[in-house]
């Protein structure tokens, strides 16, 4: 896994945590985009898609809805460790 897709992976980890899902698309370029579409597609994402305009009302900030498989969230621990032990080593 590439150091964008750890990081894109830790953001989406994030956002379905601690948002139910829900995340803000602005916090994503394309390549984000590109690679969430991706990783839904060969299963690693049980779910990304946007959320329907309807379902938002005027101005709603969180745009999509996240689901992570087992896998990634294995993964995103795996690198929150990685992570936490590297700070660890650099004394913070």
């Amino acid at each position: 896994m590439t150091k964008n897709e750890k990081s894109l992976l830790l953001f989406l980890e994030t956002q379905a945590v601690d948002h139910g899902g829900a995340l803000d698309g602005r916090h994503m370029n394309a390549d984000d985009f590109a690679i969430a579409v991706r990783w839904r597609d060969e299963g690693f994402l049980r779910r990304f898609e946007r959320i329907p305009a309807a379902l938002l009302g005027a101005y709603h900030p969180r745009t999509h809805i996240v689901v992570l498989s087992p896998e990634a969230f294995v993964l995103a621990h795996s690198e929150r460790l990685a992570r936490a032990a590297l700070d660890a080593c650099r004394g913070g």
